[in-house]
């Protein structure tokens, strides 16, 4: 059931190996309100969308079958291309064989540009005001400043954000629609200062703004709810995932080491929200604090979990820190004395 308007949604994306019909099967049966549906597997084929009313209609039946609303698309895979360099072998994984193609790498970065403008166009016709996704980035190879780097090759990479996302972002205007940049490493924002840039880069336009998910904030020792007061105007979409933080044993950093998911050896691991070192309460507060009312997706990523379980906790766990607000400040009852 919702509560004070924001449905509380499952991100697909982690869910893609099972068919769309019983991932929302699923998500119905453990109380979420709606999906954000990713472009992934048989969830959501942005081409076939884009041109056939039977196959957008085919999605959204399945919806109403199971009583779910999609408020988002996801569209990540995709937007990594759009700006990263090098384009090699860890593209052609995750991309669909027609924007991978020939894997020249201009020629990726354009289809995968085309994609993201096609992505607005099918959010808009399923109802969704909000693609959530990543922009890629031509300059995170060079996130260790080392071997030096200069100012003008950091300049280069934020023109180059601008270049590739202004036309994208006119579609998303035309359309109706916002996206909602998940500020993660490898991305063009990963962090403040660098969400800052890349709001700069391209003026501020409204379309713009960020997928708010604590979990990659809290290894890079970023304050997830001073980032919520600081962009207060660019919270477009919420992603509920945890972090579990190890006490500093003098081995273990935050770049992770090279070692796996799940590796008690690492500094920090991801886990199901409830689970980790989020201040979600903190979180919550801020987010009301600011008035958003848009959805609260939950996005399920835990090695030590096996995720049947971690998805009916978790909707459970996030319900359980909406609570309705106060319709009047609580020292306004002082006055009546």
């Amino acid at each position: 059931m919702r509560e004070n308007g924001r449905p509380v949604t499952l991100f697909t994306g982690q869910w893609a190996d099972l068919p769309f019909e019983e991932v929302a099967r699923l998500a119905a049966g453990w109380g979420y309100d709606g999906l954000e549906i990713a472009a992934s597997g048989d969830h959501l084929d942005l081409e076939r969308a884009d041109q056939d009313d039977a196959y957008l209609r085919s999605r959204t039946e399945i919806l109403d079958r199971h009583g779910l609303t999609v408020s988002a698309i996801s569209n990540h895979l995709t937007g990594q291309a759009v700006c990263d360099d090098p384009i090699d072998f860890r593209h052609e994984a995750m991309l669909r064989p027609s924007t991978w193609g020939d894997g020249e790498p201009e020629g990726v970065r354009g289809r995968a540009a085309e994609d993201m403008k096609r992505a607005a166009r099918v959010a808009r016709r399923l109802g969704a005001d909000v693609v959530v996704g990543f922009t890629g980035s031509k300059i995170w190879p060079y996130v260790a400043q080392f071997p030096p780097v200069p100012a003008s090759v950091i300049d280069a990479g934020y023109e180059d954000f601008a270049r590739r996302w202004n036309p994208i972002l006119d579609v998303f205007d035309s359309e109706g629609v916002v996206f909602a940049h998940e500020v993660h490493p490898g991305e063009i924002a990963y962090d403040y200062w660098t969400g800052v840039r890349a709001l700069e880069a391209i003026e501020h336009r409204a379309a713009f703004g960020f997928n708010w998910d604590p979990s990659h904030m809290m290894w890079q020792n970023i304050d997830p709810v001073a980032f919520i007061v600081d962009f207060a105007d660019r919270i477009y979409h919420v992603d509920c995932k945890d972090t579990r933080l190890r006490r500093p044993d003098g081995r273990s950093g935050v770049l992770g080491s090279h070692l796996p998911w799940g590796d008690p050896r690492r500094a920090w691991d991801f886990v199901s929200a409830g689970h980790g070192d989020v201040p979600w309460e903190d979180c919550f507060r801020a987010l009301r604090s600011i008035g958003y009312s848009g959805p609260i997706s939950i996005e399920w990523e835990d090695a030590g979990m096996e995720r049947l379980h971690g998805a009916r906790e978790a909707v459970t766990f996030i319900r359980s820190l909406m609570w309705p607000v106060p319709e009047a400040s609580f020292d306004s009852a002082f006055g009546n004395q």
